[in-house]
């Protein structure tokens, strides 16, 4: 995944989409990478000790896949809503 910066508002909605696109690849990158290593574990490919230190190398990156799907969302449903103009 691509270096991550905070500083959104720099960035148009179509910068945003795709981020919000690459990030998503990275999600399906992440669950193809769990599955690898459960296979591996059931298949005695690696020790127990390996697969528990990876499986939370793993955890960390989702929980990382799942902070930016929630800020570039926001970011991009701010970009896209109108603002309600009472008495329009």
């Amino acid at each position: 995944m691509q270096p991550w910066t905070e500083d959104l508002s720099e960035r148009g909605l179509d910068e945003l989409v795709e981020s919000q696109i690459e990030n998503r690849a990275w999600g399906k990158e992440l669950r193809r990478r769990t599955n690898d290593l459960v296979n591996s574990r059931l298949a005695k490919h690696i020790t127990h000790a390996d697969y528990v230190a990876d499986r939370q190398l793993v955890h960390d990156d989702a929980a990382e896949y799942q902070r930016r799907a929630a800020i570039l969302e926001t970011q991009i449903v701010r970009r896209t809503v109108r603002p309600l103009v009472v008495g329009s």
